[in-house]
C-alpha cells in the first residue's frame, strides 16, 4: 500500500483532527513486548507510528529513551530484528503510516541500498536519520538516492532557529512529513515543548509537506498548543516509553496505561478548529 501518510494526513484534515504519532524503541523491552506495544498503540488510536532503532549512542536523545535503546539491546535484538518486528505488526495493520527514525552508523553498517530495500520491504514507509544535516542528504554518500529507489520517504527535520535557506532546503528535500523541533536540546518529558509558529508558517510559504510537531509533547494541552501554531500534527515519544519502563514487571498494566495514554493525546486533536 503506497502514501501511507498522504492517505493518513487526507483522512484526519477530512475529520477536522490532527495527528497523533506515538513513539517507541524497536524491541524495548524485548521482542514480544514491543510488537505488542505496537499493536496496543493503534487500538489507543494513533495515526501513525514513529519507531526508534535501538542504537548504542543515541545523540538525540534524553535518558528515557537512552534506557529504553539499552533495554532493547540487552535483550539481543539486531537489526534483523527491527525490520522483522515491523514485518509481523504489518500483518496486524497494513495501512498506518510508519516512520523511523534511525542513526547514520546503522544505515552506512548495513550498506545504505540494502537498508532501504529491506525498510521497503518490511513495510517502512519514511526514514529520519538523526544525526545527518539537512544540506548533507543530497552528498553525503547516497542516502537520499537509495532512500528514491527503494520507495522511501526521507523525513528532514527543521530546527526552530533555522535560516531561510535551511527552511526551503528542509521543504524541498523532506518528504512523507517535516519533523518540526519544538525546541532545542535531546528528547524527553523534563522540558516542555516550544511553539514556534514563525517557522510553521515559513515552512508553508515554501509549500513544504505535512508538519509534525515533536520534542518536549507529553500531555494533551501540548497536543492542543501544537495544532494552534498551525502544524498538522504531534509526536509524543519519551511520554510513551516513560509508561514501559515504569511498568516493567507488570505488561498487563503497562499495554492498559498506554491504550489509555494514546487515547488521552489522540482526543486532544479532535475538532482542532
Amino acid at each position: 500500500m503506497e502514501q501511507r501518510f498522504e492517505k493518513a494526513f487526507a483522512k484526519c484534515q477530512e475529520n477536522n483532527e490532527g495527528l497523533f504519532v506515538p513513539f517507541v524503541t524497536l524491541c524495548d523491552p524485548d521482542y514480544e513486548t514491543s510488537l505488542e506495544i505496537l499493536k496496543t498503540l493503534v487500538v489507543g488510536g494513533a495515526n501513525a507510528l514513529e519507531l526508534g532503532f535501538p542504537f548504542s549512542d543515541p545523540c538525540a536523545d534524553g535518558p528515557v529513551i537512552q534506557k529504553a535503546d539499552k533495554r532493547a539491546l540487552k535483550s539481543g535484538a539486531k537489526v534483523d530484528d527491527f525490520f522483522r518486528i515491523i514485518s509481523d505488526f504489518r500483518q496486524f495493520d497494513e495501512e498506518i503510516p510508519i516512520s523511523i527514525l534511525v542513526y547514520s552508523n546503522v544505515v552506512v553498517a548495513r550498506g545504505i541500498d540494502r537498508f532501504f530495500k529491506d525498510a521497503h520491504e518490511a513495510g517502512i514507509d519514511a526514514v529520519l536519520i538523526a544525526d545527518i544535516p539537512t544540506g548533507m542528504l543530497n552528498t553525503c554518500d547516497n542516502f537520499k538516492e537509495c532512500a528514491v529507489k527503494n520507495g522511501v520517504d526521507t523525513v528532514l527535520i527543521a530546527p526552530p532557529n533555522a535560516s531561510d535557506e535551511v527552511i526551503e532546503k528542509v521543504a524541498r528535500l523532506s518528504e512523507g512529513y517535516v519533523y518540526v523541533l519544538s525546541r532545542f536540546g535531546i528528547t524527553g518529558t523534563d522540558k516542555e515543548s516550544g511553539y514556534p509558529l514563525e517557522l510553521v508558517q515559513k515552512l508553508k510559504e515554501h509549500n513544504a509537506p505535512h508538519t509534525l510537531l515533536g520534542f518536549g509533547i507529553s500531555k494533551p494541552e501540548h497536543v492542543k498548543k501544537a495544532l494552534e501554531i498551525g502544524v498538522d500534527g504531534a509526536i509524543a515519544g519519551s511520554g510513551v516509553v516513560q509508561l514501559i519502563e515504569t511498568n516493567l514487571d507488570d505488561k498487563e498494566k503497562m499495554l492498559s496505561d498506554i491504550q489509555d495514554y494514546v487515547a488521552a493525546m489522540k482526543a486532544a486533536t479532535v475538532n482542532r478548529l
